[in-house]
Order: structure tokens, then C-alpha cells, then sequence
């Protein structure tokens, strides 16, 4: 009888502590800088983006830095071409710089998985990501918000009144769309707010339907002509500049405050511009056309290179965010470039390899794994099965990883390891 009891009461202590969640800040100061002083300098960097806690750590622990820059003295960090002297650039330059360079490695020599992602019940065109979080969306009038990490919808944002989702983007608190003419914002605790287009709410949202480019501010509202032609794209440089490409393929850099505009981009290349891309760690603009070329101009200098990255339409171009070394194209014919931002050359085109079972194609947030793989320089793009390279309508670019959609259900997730 005692010890009946007594298995009995150690029981609820064993399910109580399986109970107890542990979080990324359960763990004390002086444990985590143990536990991050026995990684590399990469694992560490890809730590410093978890959490604002730990993010905080890593970046003013004066032990940690000294640590690492000893390691570099040693010669056990850096690149194989790096200087004897450990850089003089702050620790938190030095960590992103690290990263930066892995991820340039995996892409151009890693090998290749490809997670499909089950996102919705019909096609998705646009995707974006930041954070560990993917933000999917279009065609079933429901974005949803997935974690990279569990491939988990962590949220489902349903766009009112069923009308067209032109664009949209977020933060760590809010989802912000373009929702025919309106503007809409949902934040994380389910509140949603809807701005007509006659109230300047917003910081900086843009539309493009004709050849004005409207601009709501929460300061203004207003609007200008930033071409002959329509305006087929948009993206905003740090510097406060709006670049817009138009269907006759001409570039246009506008001021945001007045709309004046300060420079205009000629590609020589009337199908029109189909997608745009600023880095604003080069100074460079990128864009890709309607007959498949790809193009580079550096605002300081000009046009830098001018590519046919494809036979076919260029969807979608996006890079990591720091990262002056790689660019990923998308289009029509569904293979996955990877470009040198500084040349233009093709580095590697990148393809699915195998096939998608059918027993889970129906169940939303399922995912299959195969493998991709790169192309040769001598295969024919033509000659490879549409299955295996589906039109590719947007892509978005994460650590080692890039995310497409292909106006279908799928939503897939290249691994660069």
C-alpha cells in the first residue's frame, strides 16, 4: 500500500515537469555565453537572429568578442584569404560578414534539398520571408503565415470582401497589404484595420496600375507620373528613392518626399520590365525583363552587365539581405538561376529532381522532401520535363535557402547545404 502510494505521487511530478515548456529564455545569462562560446563563428551569427535576448548577448559580450578575435589571430575563423590581422570592423559587422559568406558557399556549392510545402487549396504567387517566418499568399484570398523552422502555419490572414491582394509585406507586428485600393493592416493579436485610399495612414505604401504611381504616407497622400508607360513593378532604396520599372523598360529613381524624379535607367529593351531588386550594400540596381534578360545598374556608374539570364520571361530576382555576392532569378521557365551580382555570369541553375507522391497532396500544411539539383552548361532547358521546373511567379531569399511559388498549391523550399 506505501509504495503504491508512493508511485502514485511520484507520478504527477513526472507529468508536471513534462508540462513545463522550455523557452529560449529560460536559460540564464552566464549558461548562454558557454553554450555560444563552443559554436562556430557562423552557428553563432545564425544565434544572433533567434531573439532580441540573445541577439543582445551575443553582440555586447565583451568576452565573446575577445574570444572569437583570438580564434581569428589563431587562424581557426575567417576565409582562406583573409588579412593576419583581425578586422577592425564592430563585432556585430564581423558576425553578419561571416554569415554572409556561408550563405554565399552554400548556394553556389552546396547540395540541394526541396521541401514542398502544401500552403494552399489552389495556386500562390507571392511569397515573402523574414525572421524564420514565411508569408504566403494570393489566389485563395488567404495569406498564411508558416514557421521555416516546423513548417507550421502560425497564422491565416483572410483579405475582406474577396477582392484582389495587389501586394504585401511584414514585420515582427503586422501584415500590411495592398488590397485592391485600399490598404489593410492585420496585426499579431487578429486586429485588422482597413484604410481607403483618400486617408494618408500609412508610412510609405505603393500602387501601380496605369503610369501614376500613388504614394499614401502618414504624412500625405499623393501622387505623380513616373512614366510614359504603365508601371509594372516597384521597389524603395534605403536612401529614400522609389525605383519603378515600366512596360516600354525604362528604370525611374523618384524622390519619396516631392516625386521629382532623379534619374532614369534605359535598358534598350522595349518588352517592358518585369521585376526590380535594390541592394543597398553596392549601390546596385537589378532587373529582369520580359524577354529574359537581366540587367545590373550601379548608381554611382551606369549600366554594369546586361545578361539573357533566359529564353523566357524573368518573374522574380531577390537576394539575402547584406549579401553583394549572389542573386537568385526565377521565370517562366521554372529553373532556379543563381547570378554574380558583380558580373552577371550564370553561376549555377538549379532544378527538382524526383517526383511528389499523391498521398498527401490534399491535406493543407503537408510537406515531401526530394532533392534538386544543377544543371550542366550544355543541357537543354527544353529537354527537361515541365514537372521538373514549374513556372516560378516569385521567390524570396532566406539563410541558405530560397523560396518559390509556382501558382499552385506547392510552396517550395530550397536547402543549400
Amino acid at each position: 500500500m506505501d509504495l503504491s502510494l508512493a508511485g502514485d505521487k511520484k507520478r504527477p511530478r513526472r507529468s508536471s515537469r513534462a508540462r513545463a515548456p522550455t523557452t529560449v529564455g529560460s536559460f540564464q545569462h552566464d549558461i548562454l555565453c558557454i553554450i555560444f562560446s563552443l559554436l562556430d563563428c557562423f552557428d553563432l551569427a545564425s544565434c544572433s537572429v533567434v531573439c532580441k535576448s540573445w541577439s543582445a548577448i551575443i553582440n555586447n559580450s565583451k568576452l565573446l568578442q575577445l574570444f572569437y578575435r583570438k580564434k581569428w589571430q589563431t587562424g581557426l575563423l575567417g576565409s582562406s584569404n583573409r588579412s593576419k590581422e583581425c578586422p577592425e570592423e564592430s563585432w556585430k559587422d564581423y558576425l553578419e560578414e561571416m554569415a554572409v559568406e556561408r550563405h554565399r558557399l552554400a548556394l553556389q556549392e552546396g547540395r540541394i534539398r526541396v521541401d514542398h510545402l502544401r500552403g494552399h487549396s489552389v495556386g500562390g504567387e507571392q511569397c515573402r520571408t523574414k525572421m524564420g517566418l514565411l508569408l504566403t499568399g494570393v489566389d485563395d484570398k488567404v495569406m498564411r503565415l508558416w514557421s521555416l523552422e516546423s513548417y507550421k502555419c502560425v497564422g491565416e490572414y483572410p483579405i475582406p470582401d474577396r477582392v484582389r491582394l495587389v501586394d504585401f509585406d511584414f514585420d515582427e507586428s503586422k501584415i500590411v497589404g495592398l488590397v485592391g485600393t485600399r490598404i489593410c493592416i492585420w496585426r499579431q493579436n487578429g486586429i485588422r484595420r482597413i484604410f481607403p485610399s483618400h486617408e494618408g495612414t500609412f508610412q510609405r505604401v505603393y500602387a501601380c496600375v496605369t503610369a501614376i504611381l500613388r504614394l499614401w504616407s502618414a504624412v500625405r497622400m499623393g501622387q505623380f507620373v513616373a512614366h510614359e508607360g504603365p508601371v509594372k513593378c516597384l521597389c524603395l532604396s534605403d536612401d529614400q528613392l522609389i525605383l519603378s520599372g515600366s512596360s516600354l523598360g525604362d528604370v525611374t529613381l523618384s524622390a519619396l518626399s516631392s516625386g521629382e524624379r532623379v534619374v532614369k535607367l534605359r535598358s534598350q529593351d522595349s518588352s517592358g520590365i518585369k521585376t526590380l531588386c535594390f541592394n543597398p550594400c553596392s549601390h546596385q540596381v537589378f532587373a529582369g525583363t520580359a524577354t529574359g534578360y537581366g540587367l545590373c545598374w550601379d548608381l554611382r556608374m551606369g549600366l554594369l552587365w546586361k545578361t539573357r539570364v533566359s529564353q523566357n520571361s524573368v518573374y522574380s530576382m531577390q537576394h539575402q539581405r547584406n549579401d553583394a555576392s549572389t542573386l537568385a532569378v526565377g521565370g517562366i521557365d521554372g529553373v532556379l538561376r543563381l547570378l554574380n551580382q558583380s558580373t552577371g555570369e550564370v553561376i549555377s541553375r538549379c532544378i527538382l529532381d524526383g517526383y511528389l507522391s499523391p498521398s498527401s497532396q490534399n491535406t493543407l500544411g503537408a510537406t515531401q522532401r526530394t532533392r534538386g539539383r544543377r544543371l550542366s552548361e550544355d543541357t537543354t532547358i527544353d529537354s527537361i520535363l515541365r514537372s521538373c521546373r514549374p513556372p516560378i511567379t516569385c521567390l524570396a531569399v532566406g539563410m541558405k535557402k530560397v523560396i518559390t511559388t509556382h501558382n499552385s498549391k506547392y510552396i517550395r523550399i530550397w536547402k543549400f547545404d
